[in-house]
C-alpha cells in the first residue's frame, strides 16, 4: 500500500543508471543501477544518494542517466460510461 500512497502524491519510479570509476582502475567504468520512488523534475531521493556516493563511497562518478515513470497515469484512469452488475 505504501508504494500506491506515494504514487497518488506525485512520486514516480525512478531508475537510474551509474556509471563510476573503478577505485583500483580508474579507467575502467563499472555500471550500477539505481530504483527508488522519487519526485521528478527535481529528484530529491535520488540526489540524495548521490551525495551520499560522493562522500562515502570511493568510485568516482562519471554519468547518470535517469528514467522515471508514474505508475498512474491519466491515460490509465477513465472514466466509464455505464454502470454493469455481474450475478
Amino acid at each position: 500500500m505504501r508504494h500506491f500512497e506515494l504514487a497518488l502524491r506525485g512520486y514516480r519510479l525512478t531508475t537510474a543508471e551509474i556509471l563510476y570509476h573503478m577505485p583500483d582502475h580508474p579507467a575502467v567504468l563499472q555500471s550500477f543501477i539505481w530504483q527508488e520512488f522519487d519526485l521528478a523534475p527535481k529528484f530529491p531521493v535520488l540526489n540524495g544518494f548521490l551525495r551520499f556516493w560522493e562522500t562515502h563511497i570511493e568510485g568516482r562518478l562519471h554519468s547518470v542517466r535517469v528514467a522515471a515513470r508514474g505508475l498512474i497515469s491519466d491515460v490509465e484512469l477513465k472514466l466509464a460510461a455505464g454502470e454493469f452488475t455481474l450475478n
